[in-house]
């Protein structure tokens, strides 16, 4: 049992330090910009984004894209992707 203890221990420092690593370069990569969150203040000026995205199968995906004030359906898989309709008008009434 005694001989267990200077195992665990390094185990537990070994831990700590690769914590601390991941810590710190998330801290260089957040102060040069390079973090891929995005920001509140940012987030109004961007035209495009997924409103909604399903799974159909194992390899195929719904997703409904939102650029401006309209929205396209879109079949998303591996051999490329299909776009089933365009220029959706947004549902004004759907409850969130």
């Amino acid at each position: 049992m005694e001989s267990e203890l200077p195992q665990i221990l390094r185990l537990v420092l070994a831990l700590a330090f690769v914590l601390a690593l991941m810590g710190g370069l998330a801290y260089a990569l957040k102060r040069l910009g390079l973090s891929t969150g995005i920001s509140p203040a940012n987030s109004a000026k961007r035209r495009l984004g997924i409103v909604e995205s399903l799974p159909l199968d194992a390899r195929h995906r719904a997703v409904i894209l939102r650029r401006d004030d309209k929205e396209h359906l879109v079949i998303l898989g591996p051999n490329g992707e299909t776009v089933v309709e365009t220029d959706i008008k947004p549902d004004e009434n759907k409850n969130d």
